[in-house]
């Protein structure tokens, strides 16, 4: 039953580590050509500050599905939900979407969104309309990943 339960969190841990890396790369790439622009046009700095922001949506939608499982495995319980391997292994590839969906958008929305700075340091108008736009529409894919594994991890997996 232990090794259900590792194969459980192993999920969980996956989702979480990989939209967090996800994230930290998208947030460097957007951050290090908003500093570029910030050092010559300073008066840029909120509409930078959103695309800069925009790739860390992914990681918390791994954390919450990394939650998730810990709450239905009742781990800040009085005792762990008893599960078998085949379980572990479903709540494993339960988490696999948003773990994969959401590392992969968040280091593209990161480029998206360091186009979107480029683009609004020259044509400060247009970094909503096409900079924040086009980021959004990267998001949509981890919002899918995102949905899949909480839908299955909330009511595909039934334990107990």
């Amino acid at each position: 039953m232990d090794y259900a339960i590792a194969i459980a969190l192993a999920g969980a841990a996956l989702a979480t580590f990989m939209t967090g890396i996800g994230s930290s790369i998208g947030l460097g790439i957007a951050g290090r050509a908003a500093t570029g622009v910030l050092s010559e046009k300073p008066e840029r700095y909120g509409l930078m500050t959103i695309l800069v922001v925009l790739p860390s949506t992914q990681g918390i939608y791994g954390f919450v599905i990394g939650l998730f499982v810990l709450l239905k495995l009742d781990m800040f319980g009085e005792g762990v939900e008893a599960i078998t391997v085949a379980q572990g292994c479903q709540i494993f590839a339960a988490c696999l979407p948003v773990a994969i969906a959401g590392m992969f958008s968040a280091i593209h929305q990161g480029k998206t969104c360091a186009g979107g700075i480029l683009m609004a340091a020259k044509r400060p108008e247009m970094g909503v309309k096409a900079g924040v736009v086009y980021a959004a529409l990267v998001e949509f894919y981890a919002i899918l990943g995102f949905l899949i594994s909480l839908l299955a991890v909330m009511m595909g997996i039934q334990i107990g």
